[in-house]
């Protein structure tokens, strides 16, 4: 399968850092579902090294705190006509900026709000990379180079939206990820997705049974998926969050109940035994 081509934005490895920021901004909220050019500016998105094909910068911002003993690593926007997710990225990102949402134990977040950004930002836009890649079907899972093509082709009759690519982390998207995951080692990943209304789950700790109005119903691994590859082969937790629609987001109330369900999980299940304790929902 060749790739297909589609139009490079111009110049863009050659503008600024800040003004990148500003300019992906500028990008992103007019194709975001409930989000404003204001939020998005004021979320402290900074530039990461990565690039997608076509050149834009991947966007990246980090809560930290010095204590954190527990990382989180929270992606959106993986597949580019899933907007939804990006934006749902970008409103807990907001939350975990609030200090009104206490943990037992302080978290470093890491937020990756639009990991496909040429995929987001095409005339229409599309599942996969500028190279025609899903990217959530490039990770190296084991197997990989026998597994991955031979199910595209016998599983999904070689749907182009679901083509894994040529070999394992063949994608600049998906290879900033995966070193992602190998310097930062996340305790626990959420990838925002859409639109099947669901809440998935890989690793191996007790799931989450719910998130909002998303309930648990586990549908499986597929080769090269980020659930698969983190989950079941690292061990690396994956709560997969499928949003109800790629077009638009819940109402306010459901994202920030999302989040207080997330937070309560990650309180029993992740943390200390001594430190559970109830989120605090103010």
């Amino acid at each position: 399968m060749s790739a297909p081509v589609w139009a490079v934005p111009p110049n863009p490895a050659k503008i600024p850092a800040a003004a990148s920021v500003a300019s992906e901004c500028q990008a992103l909220v007019r194709r975001l579902p409930n989000v404003t050019l204001a939020q998005c500016q004021q979320a402290g998105l900074v530039v990461s090294a990565a690039r997608s094909v076509q050149g834009r910068r991947i966007l990246v911002r980090d809560v930290p705190d010095a204590q954190a003993q527990l990382r989180v690593l929270v992606i959106g926007g993986i597949h580019g006509d899933e907007p939804s997710s990006a934006s749902v990225a970008l409103h807990w990102l907001a939350l975990a900026r609030d200090k009104a949402f206490d943990l037992p134990q302080p978290v470093h977040w890491r937020f990756i709000p639009a990991l496909n950004p040429d995929g987001l930002l095409m005339e229409r836009p599309r599942r996969t990379n500028a190279n025609g890649v899903d990217l959530n079907r490039n990770f190296p899972t084991p197997e990989w180079l026998r597994d991955a093509p031979h199910y595209w082709a016998q599983r999904t009759g070689k749907d182009p939206r679901r083509w894994p690519g040529k070999a394992p982390l063949s994608e600049p998207e998906s290879s900033y990820l995966h070193e992602e995951m190998q310097q930062f080692k996340p305790n626990l990943i959420v990838s925002l997705h859409a639109p099947y209304g669901v809440l998935d789950f890989d690793g191996p700790i007790t799931p989450p049974s719910r998130l909002g109005r998303l309930y648990l119903d586990q549908v499986g691994i597929y080769p090269g998926s980020l659930g698969h590859y983190a989950g079941v082969h690292k061990g690396m937790p994956v709560v997969t969050v499928e949003l109800s629609s790629a077009r638009t987001t819940p109402r306010e109330a459901e994202m920030r109940q999302m989040w207080v369900d997330l937070l309560r999980w990650m309180s029993e299940r992740l943390m200390a035994p001594a430190n559970q304790q109830a989120v605090n929902k103010s």
